[in-house]
C-alpha cells in the first residue's frame, strides 16, 4: 500500500507527464489517500485536465480540486464574446440539439440551462463550451426527458452490464427511484468505476446517478467509495 507521500509523488510526475497543463502551477497535498489539488489556471480545461490526470495514479482514493482559473489581463473575454463564442460553439455541435439549450455567462463562467432527450447531450453541450477561451467554469443544468419507467431504465442499464467485456455485471446492483439511479456493489478500478458510472448517464431517461461502488483494488486490503 502506497505512503501519502508516494502517492503525492506519483500524482505531481502524472501532472508533468500531461502535456496540456503547466504541472509547476498546481499544488499536490495528500492525506489517507486523499489528494487535494491547489493553484491556479490560465484556463478551464486546464483544470479539468489536472483533475483527470490525478484519477488516473492509482491508490487515489478521491480528489479535493481547488484550483482557479485566472485568466491573464490579454486573454480576458467580455461575457458578451463568451456568450456568442458558446451560441456559436453549440450551433456546430452536431450531438448537441439545435433548440433546448441555453446559455448565461457571468464573470466569464458560463451556465447552460434547458432540456435535451439524452445525457450524452447534455455531456456534449458541456464539453463544446469549456475550452473556450475566457471560461472560467461551467455549471451544467441541462435537464434531460424521457417517456421511459424506472423499470425499463434499470433493465437498459443492467443489460448494458452484462455486455460490457470488463465489467462483472453480477457485482453491481442498480437501483432506480423515478429517473435517479443508484450503483452499489464492487469494482476493481477507477476505470471500471467510471465506466458503470458512464454506462447508467448514456442510458435514456437518466437524469441523476449516485455511484456508490467500492473499489476492491488488488493492490490495498481495505475498501474504499469514491
Amino acid at each position: 500500500m502506497k505512503t501519502d507521500a508516494e502517492l503525492q509523488k506519483d500524482v505531481l510526475d502524472e501532472l508533468k507527464w500531461e502535456p496540456s497543463i503547466n504541472a509547476t502551477e498546481v499544488g499536490v497535498t495528500v492525506k489517507d489517500g486523499i489528494v487535494t489539488l491547489t493553484g491556479y489556471m490560465n484556463t478551464y480545461a486546464e483544470k479539468i485536465a489536472a483533475e483527470k490526470a490525478t484519477k488516473r495514479v492509482l491508490g487515489v482514493k478521491a480528489v479535493v480540486e481547488k484550483i482557479e482559473v485566472k485568466i491573464l489581463g490579454s486573454d480576458k473575454r467580455t461575457d458578451t464574446d463568451i456568450a456568442k463564442a458558446a451560441l456559436d460553439k453549440l450551433k456546430w455541435d452536431t450531438s448537441v440539439p439545435k433548440e433546448g439549450v441555453m446559455v448565461k455567462v457571468e464573470n466569464g463562467w458560463i451556465t447552460l440551462e434547458g432540456k435535451v432527450d439524452w445525457n450524452f447531450q447534455k455531456e456534449a453541450a458541456k464539453r463544446a463550451v469549456q475550452n473556450l477561451y475566457g471560461v472560467r467554469g461551467v455549471t451544467n443544468l441541462i435537464d434531460t426527458k424521457s417517456p421511459l419507467q424506472p423499470y425499463q431504465i434499470k433493465e437498459s442499464i443492467k443489460k448494458t452490464f452484462e455486455r460490457n467485456a470488463i465489467l462483472d455485471a453480477g457485482k453491481i446492483e442498480v437501483i432506480t427511484e423515478g429517473h435517479k439511479v443508484t450503483l452499489s456493489g464492487t469494482v476493481q478500478s477507477w476505470d471500471e468505476k467510471k465506466q458503470a458510472e458512464d454506462a447508467a448517464w448514456a442510458a435514456p431517461g437518466v437524469w441523476d446517478v449516485v455511484d456508490n461502488l467500492t473499489i476492491k483494488s488488488r493492490e490495498y486490503a481495505s475498501d474504499f467509495i469514491m
